[in-house]
């Protein structure tokens, strides 16, 4: 059986290879549905042209969520869906994945009343049916806020609500995915882009691949192609119908989100959704690897390459949160990171961008040729099972049960197998690293991103000491994580590691300083 780390980029295996299934991208999307079908017996290959989750997946608002603000728009099914999977998720990955509490302050005035919001927020609690990582809602005075929180703005303040869900890593999460597959028997190789797909008739029947670091090309056959490339997948020659009639970009609406990475506000730790006084956009301020995240705004673009954050979208944010929280009088200038990522949805007539619907499909535009669009983050694992349905209809299998539901993720403590406390044995592997010497935030920072994985770690810092450092002062990252992101997690550049191995280049201002000492301990690995 393959072990999930060291992950082994294994392009020789694509050299005139033959697949029951090639995955086309490697974001959340494309990982969990090479590790299904590999978990499923198939024999697969799953290929990335850039880096594991290096698309939307590195992109998001680091949340495991049912999505409250989708029952204003009636997606009862969608919010359904998404607490089930919330809770799956904290069972399969309770390193990665973390209960978090929300408040939802109240003003007089507000879109959104007191009274709406209870109504919604029981609805929430009753959708998220079992044993759930969160506790139910529950309100707050207006006193009782402001002596938590002072910075929010008083007036007309009448109080808030608290309600549950998760955070998560968004880009290691995918990695530990994109691990599980390997275990699971999947070829697994990124830096290889896919540039045209095969097709023998109406049925596709593989793709070309490119090796974006050497050149060589590689002609894979495969029984059945799943594009999961997200915002890039309809560019893929091939990918309308056969008659021309059909143009895949005519299915596909393309939404960016921007977020903003600012300084720690002192003391919190609950993450805040609040509503735009200027157009009643709902947003996210939340508290993330010591420093504060906020977003997300939605625009329409053409195009997902090379998207950024304009100076405007910064600015509505900004100023979005100084007109409720006057009291943290946050400047465009203390900005420290800022990201964008583009999601692939439905196309759909809808009043705003808030309303197109996240719900997921499956198309088969062709023979063979598997197409999933729409869908979250949140449900990536259980949209993939539908996913893989799908491939094995297309193949004319027999249905084979998915167990991914079951299989906890890579660096996940065995003795937890149901829903519960992943504080005691936390607690007892910061207690080993605090023995090794290693600070209270290195230590926690290492257990949350490795889980049982903190072993490997260890084993490097046994082999060279000097590893034990921090790569910035003030992050909590260390020069032994880039020696484990080459050796172990299959990191190609510089930012392969500083920007998903670690979020290192979101949290500290970017300074050639720091890349070069990364480079440097990327060549000595």
């Amino acid at each position: 059986m393959t072990p999930a780390f060291p992950l082994i980029r294994q392009t020789s295996a694509l050299r005139d290879a033959h697949y029951d299934l090639l995955v086309i991208g490697g974001g959340i999307y494309g990982a969990w549905t090479a590790c299904d079908a590999a978990q499923r017996g198939l024999k697969v290959a799953i290929v990335e042209r850039n880096d594991w989750g290096s698309g939307t997946s590195q992109s998001s608002s680091k949340l495991i969520h049912g999505g409250l603000r989708y029952l204003e728009h009636y997606e009862f099914a969608l919010v359904r869906h998404a607490l089930a999977e919330r809770r799956v998720l904290s069972r399969l990955a309770p390193h990665l994945v973390r209960p978090l509490n929300f408040v939802v302050p109240v003003w007089k005035g507000a879109r959104v009343g007191r009274l709406q919001l209870l109504a919604g927020l029981t609805l929430y609690d009753f959708l998220a049916t079992g044993k759930q990582p969160v506790p139910r809602f529950k309100s707050f005075s207006r006193r009782k806020l402001l002596a938590v929180h002072p910075y929010l703005d008083e007036a007309g303040l009448r109080g808030g609500l608290r309600y549950g869900d998760c955070q998560e890593d968004d880009a290691r999460m995918t990695l530990f995915v994109i691990a599980a597959a390997q275990a699971a028997g999947a070829v697994c190789a990124n830096a290889v882009a896919a540039d045209s797909l095969s097709f023998d008739g109406e049925r596709c029947t593989g793709a070309t691949l490119r090796d974006t670091e050497t050149g060589e090309v590689y002609t894979v056959k495969a029984d059945c192609v799943v594009n999961a490339a997200g915002p890039w997948a309809h560019r893929l020659p091939g990918m309308g119908s056969s008659d021309g009639k059909q143009a895949a970009q005519q299915a596909v609406k393309l939404v960016k989100g921007v977020h903003l990475v600012m300084p720690a506000i002192p003391e919190l730790e609950d993450a805040f959704l609040l509503t735009a006084p200027s157009d009643g956009r709902v947003f996210f301020v939340i508290p993330w690897n010591g420093r504060t995240l906020v977003g997300t705004t939605e625009s329409s673009v053409d195009d997902a390459t090379g998207v950024s954050v304009t100076e405007a979208e910064a600015q509505y944010l900004i100023e979005a949160v100084n007109a409720l929280m006057p009291g943290l009088g946050w400047t465009v200038e203390q900005i420290i990171g800022r990201f964008a990522g583009v999601r692939s949805l439905q196309a759909e007539d809808a009043e705003s961008l808030a309303a197109v619907s996240r719900e997921f499909t499956v198309l088969e535009p062709r023979p063979g040729l598997v197409w999933p669009l729409g869908g979250k983050y949140t449900t990536a694992r259980c949209d993939a099972v539908e996913i893989v349905d799908r491939v094995l209809e297309s193949l004319g299998r027999e249905p084979i049960e998915s167990h991914s539901d079951r299989d906890a993720l890579p660096g996940a403590p065995h003795e937890i197998r149901e829903l519960g406390d992943f504080s005691g044995w936390q607690a007892e592997a910061v207690a080993g690293l605090a023995r090794r010497g290693l600070a209270a935030d290195v230590a926690r920072s290492l257990s949350l991103r490795h889980g049982t994985g903190i072993g490997r770690v260890e084993a490097l810092l046994d082999e060279n000491h000097a590893w034990a450092e921090r790569i910035h002062p003030d992050a909590p990252y260390l020069a032994a994580e880039v020696v484990l992101a080459v050796r172990d997690e299959m990191a190609r550049t510089v930012d392969d590691v500083v920007r998903r191995r670690m979020p290192l280049s979101l949290v500290v201002d970017d300074q050639p300083e720091w890349r070069a000492r990364v480079a440097a301990l990327m060549a000595e690995a």
